[in-house]
């Protein structure tokens, strides 16, 4: 009788062994070495593709240093990168194949990455490990070096049907940048990034591209490889979280864009560390769909050479319904620039967009701290700048609780100096030139709101605090 039970027993372990569905695939088991050499992206994207013909799970890096080329996520996979590993980035060019190109603003081919998701339903990519992009050996000096010593060539991109019929970029010709992007979700839902440290991408760090419903919490990215660096872009996506980051990034930190006429509607941010070496918090450049019910609040901004909030439609976006509250910045350059421009660049071959609008912006207790001249671009800074344009003016801008520090150091010649329109140009502050007030100075505005805003300076100043040109 007992032997009958234990047989019994084993049977059924074995039928529960047998029927349970397997949720972790490590990816040593499909031949991957983390020896900080081996090129492991047909044995990783194997494991993510056996990972979701399964119906999902988590595939697992786990070890010391997985170089890799892209890899591109699947549905319902969570790609766990462990805590003291490395998945490093491949420094052969050619290992990052074309994924969902486009040309950006400032003429730059972009469509290559390390980890990718197109057209997917719930990912992830957690872990308290590193994903390096490996950036500086993708600088053009780099690879010409890495082609020479591996005895290859570059495979080069298919232009067709990318340059917009106006071909109107920043710099008017097309480049081939040939740098990928660390992340990048591409038309998926239900994406998710915690926990992960993102280092060192050749191009962006974290792009969500027409994406719905997404959270990134608690990661923290370094960003200093190359020029063109962004943190975080969020472009023509809705329905997502960033919260409890720290950021640390060459170019802007946390970025909304629209390089489509889709919108970018529905963010909320919070709790984030920021530092940037352009804009901290940025809507725009790239700006053809709208910006439409977006929060930033509760956020830390240091040591950030470009502006702290900038608001910016360029390109056709109708931007409004934004709240900005409970921003503390210390060692910034131009604590908030809101501007309106005619640009008016295209993307994707979409059609021409008419101006677009900037309208119910709330920005509320904010406390800043403007770095000393001798580290700003201008001889003279501004601790808010607003302008829309002559034939577009700014909608309806409420300041409330504000609390701006600033250097002083305005002369009776700044003070004399005509900002010029510049209705078409890039829309940074730097174009625009030194203003005549050093507070706040705004033109062209339909509705300006301002309750409780101060003004200090560390030195003599000749400017006016204050200057208002076509404001309601």
């Amino acid at each position: 009788m007992y032997k009958t039970i234990c047989k019994a027993i084993v049977l059924i372990a074995l039928n529960l062994v047998a029927c349970s569905k397997q949720s972790t695939w490590n990816v040593k088991d499909y031949g991957a070495v983390d020896d900080n050499a081996t090129v492991n992206t047909i044995a990783i994207q194997k494991t993510i593709d056996e990972c979701a013909k399964a119906g999902g799970g988590t595939v697992l890096i786990d070890g010391d240093v997985f170089v890799s080329g892209t890899l591109l996520l699947k549905d319902n996979v969570d790609l766990k990168v462990t805590e003291n590993t490395t998945l490093l980035g491949s420094i052969n060019p050619n290992d990052y194949p074309i994924v969902e190109p486009f040309v950006d603003a400032t003429g730059q081919f972009r469509g290559q990455c390390f980890i990718g998701a197109i057209d997917v339903k719930n990912v992830s990519i957690t872990g308290k490990g590193t994903i390096d992009g490996h950036g500086k050996m993708l600088a053009p000096n780099k690879v010409k070096e890495t082609l020479k010593r591996l005895g290859i060539e570059q495979v080069k991109p298919d232009l067709t049907g990318l340059v917009a019929k106006t071909n109107n970029y920043v710099n008017n010709n097309i480049r081939l940048s040939n740098r990928p992007f660390l992340v990048r979700m591409v038309r998926s839902e239900n994406v998710k990034l915690q926990d992960i440290h993102l280092r060192q991408p050749a191009a962006w760090t974290l792009h969500f591209l027409e994406c719905n419903n997404f959270v990134v919490d608690g990661i923290s990215i370094y960003s200093h490889a190359n020029r063109n660096n962004d943190a975080i872009d969020i472009d023509s996506s809705t329905n997502g979280v960033i919260k409890n980051c720290d950021i640390d990034s060459g170019d802007d930190a946390i970025c909304f864009k629209s390089t489509s006429p889709k919108p970018t509607t529905d963010v909320e941010v919070y709790n984030c560390k920021i530092k940037s070496e352009w804009g901290a918090i940025k809507f725009g450049t790239e700006s053809m769909g709208d910006f439409k019910n977006i929060t930033v609040r509760d956020c830390f901004v240091h040591d950030t050479r470009g502006g702290g909030i900038k608001i910016l439609s360029a390109d056709g976006a109708n931007a409004e319904n934004i709240l900005i509250e409970n921003i503390k910045m210390e060692n910034v350059e131009m604590p908030i620039f809101i501007r309106l421009c005619e640009r008016r660049l295209v993307y994707r071959n979409a059609d021409r967009k008419p101006t677009g609008s900037i309208t119910n912006v709330v920005i509320r207790n904010i406390d800043a701290t403007v770095r000393d001249l001798k580290d700003c671009r201008l001889e003279a800074t501004t601790g808010l700048f607003f302008s829309g344009t002559p034939n577009h003016k700014l909608g309806k801008i409420s300041l409330e609780n504000i609390k701006i520090n600033l250097p002083g150091g305005g002369t009776t010649e700044h003070a004399k100096t005509v900002v010029p329109e510049n209705e078409t140009q890039y829309p940074e502050f730097t174009k625009l030139g030194i203003t005549p007030s050093y507070g706040l100075y705004a033109r062209h505005i339909e509705n300006l709101e301002t309750k409780n805003v101060v003004f200090t300076v560390r030195a003599g100043e000749m400017r006016d605090e204050v200057i208002k040109i076509n404001v309601n």
